[in-house]
């Protein structure tokens, strides 16, 4: 008994190690490094998330706390623009340590949804939010009047973070559906699931609804993008958020999350 106890726990510290690295690796390929901080990645909140739907929410929260760690040791630069030695904690905690540690509820819906691609999906969304609530309540305390003016600080922090969790997001999210439809993450060893083969019209459907949230997405960042460049200088100027019409960025993002429900619905009738 306590062998099998030993084996197991060195194979969770092996897959982890793994999936911990290669964290790390994904970490590197930004898709978009923004100038105060910030950055698009491939993926790179997946594999704890995963982690934690695997062994469960306390091993979840230790490998999270391990990869703020490394985090922090890969951008220890940023602590250098804190004013002082209780800003240089708050930015520790909220933007590396606790915004990582989240990680841990990736599995937070196992329980819940029979579906194994319900509740990652959903547990990759709610640690998305998670970590853009720390990074906000970072960028409009610690950050304010460095990269984000003071004046409006709040508002200004939800829309720069939003910058760059939104698009996170949707790529976490797209990949945590991919790898759930394909791998299956709750037997001891990880396989691969049964393929299944979808009539043609389902398969129309369901890619006309991701078109239509790709379209969506899209619009949005052709909405906001243009007025966060400085006109004169060609330069990032957060300020220029202040432009952007929301109503419509509000109005674009609901019809494409209304069009995406709307073709899926029709699909799993199609399917029916």
């Amino acid at each position: 008994m306590l062998k099998n106890n030993k084996k197991n726990f060195t194979k969770r510290l092996t897959e982890s190690a793994v999936l911990l690295a290669l964290t790390l690796i994904l970490s590197y390929l930004k898709l978009l490094d923004l100038p105060y901080g910030g950055s698009i990645t491939l993926c790179s909140m997946l594999p704890p998330i995963l982690i934690a739907y695997r062994f469960g929410l306390v091993w979840g929260f230790g490998v999270g706390f391990a990869n703020g760690i490394l985090q922090l040791l890969m951008g220890l630069n940023t602590l250098s623009y804190a004013t002082s030695p209780t800003a240089a904690v708050a930015i520790i905690l909220l933007d590396y340590i606790i915004a990582f540690s989240v990680s841990g509820f990736g599995g937070i819906f196992k329980n819940i949804f029979k579906k194994q691609s319900y509740s990652i999906v959903s547990g990759t969304a709610l640690v998305c939010l998670l970590r853009y609530i720390c990074h906000v309540i970072s960028g409009c305390t610690v950050w304010a009047g460095l990269s984000i003016p003071n004046t409006q600080a709040f508002i200004y922090s939800i829309a720069y973070n939003a910058t760059y969790m939104l698009p996170e997001l949707i790529i976490a999210v797209a990949g945590a559906l991919y790898l759930s439809s394909a791998i299956n993450f709750e037997g001891e060893n990880l396989t691969r699931t049964k393929k299944e083969n979808l009539p043609k019209p389902t398969f129309y459907l369901r890619a006309l609804g991701s078109l239509g949230a790709l379209a969506a997405f899209i619009t949005d960042i052709l909405l906001i993008a243009p007025k966060l460049q400085n006109a004169e200088t060609g330069e990032f100027d957060i300020t220029g958020i202040t432009a952007v019409n929301f109503t419509t960025v509000v109005i674009v993002t609901l019809m494409g999350v209304l069009w995406t429900i709307i073709f899926n619905l029709l699909s799993r009738r199609v399917k029916k």
